[in-house]
């Protein structure tokens, strides 16, 4: 019943000074609004007949928006007039672009759009829990409302790390190719695995010079180094009890995943391979054997 069936109530018992018997036309005009609120009711779209799917998006870093559209369908005969409260847990953030008090009017045959934003303060999976829809006859008296009808599309929205560590990105990607030596610049050289002997030239670093090679050769030789190449990195990610400690704003383990994902990024680039375990008493996630282009996004 709406508030409708109410206000018909109140309007019908204006008329009651006008009745022989006020009693009597107390029972008359709450029989006859109770009949039109039934009857009302009936010629309700039923809830259980609609149709429901979802579309959108799938993952989201933290702090980033997806927005995830509910189709709701009328297949039947009739007009639906539904109030429709789309809800998800509360750290998914969301704030739907109908508010469920809003009347949705769905011609037969037609669907209702229903957008959905959600803004999520956790990291992690946010599923959908449950879809109300109510649904209202021509008149607005009377609404049917059945819980679990129709039934809840599942949608699960992950939530992946912000990975702010990535404005460090560039400055990164800068040093590994002067170390690679795509870009000249003067300075020591990296790496710990010899390459050559050459002569010695002025900005030389003094603590390059090979004593002993210098001394066959009767000339100053220094030793030139090379960044290592197809290294294996192993990156472990405590996933104990611990790891819930914060640190500023954030678990002690979206730190380490952030770091990992950084460290990642620049060993990809750099044509290392890297693998990840993150575990406690047991495995919880694993990563191994992934080429260049999907090891980030695996990660």
């Amino acid at each position: 019943m709406t508030w409708r069936a109410g206000l018909l109530l109140g309007v019908g018992a204006l008329t009651l000074p006008a009745w022989p018997a006020p009693f009597l036309g107390v029972a008359v005009l709450t029989a006859a609004v109770l009949l039109l609120v039934l009857l009302d009711r009936a010629m309700a779209v039923p809830p259980d007949a609609l149709t429901v799917t979802r579309s959108g998006e799938r993952t989201v870093r933290l702090g980033g928006t997806a927005t995830v559209t509910l189709h709701l369908a009328n297949p039947t005969e009739r007009t639906l007039y539904a109030q429709v409260r789309d809800a998800w847990v509360p750290s998914a953030g969301a704030r739907p672009d109908v508010p469920p008090d809003r009347l949705l009017t769905v011609p037969p045959g037609g669907t209702a759009t229903l957008p959905v934003r959600l803004t999520p303060t956790r990291r992690g999976d946010r599923p959908a829990v449950a879809l109300t829809v109510r649904s209202l006859g021509p008149m607005r008296l009377g609404a049917r409302q059945h819980a679990g009808a129709p039934a809840t599309p599942q949608w699960t929205l992950r939530v992946l790390p912000r990975f702010d560590s990535r404005r460090h990105l560039p400055e990164k990607l800068a040093r590994l190719r002067v170390i690679d030596g795509v870009q000249v610049t003067r300075g020591r050289g990296h790496g710990t695995e010899f390459d050559t002997l050459r002569e010695y030239a002025v900005g030389d670093d003094v603590r390059s010079i090979d004593w002993r090679g210098s001394a066959r050769r009767a000339d100053v030789l220094v030793r030139t180094w090379r960044p290592e190449r197809d290294r294996r990195l192993v990156c472990v990610l405590d996933t104990g009890r611990t790891s819930a400690v914060r640190l500023g704003d954030e678990p002690r383990l979206d730190t380490a995943i952030d770091a990992a994902l950084l460290l990642t990024a620049l060993a990809a680039r750099a044509g290392d391979r890297v693998d990840l375990l993150a575990a406690d008493t047991e495995i919880r996630a694993r990563v191994a054997g992934s080429g260049r282009p999907a090891l980030l996004a695996r990660l």
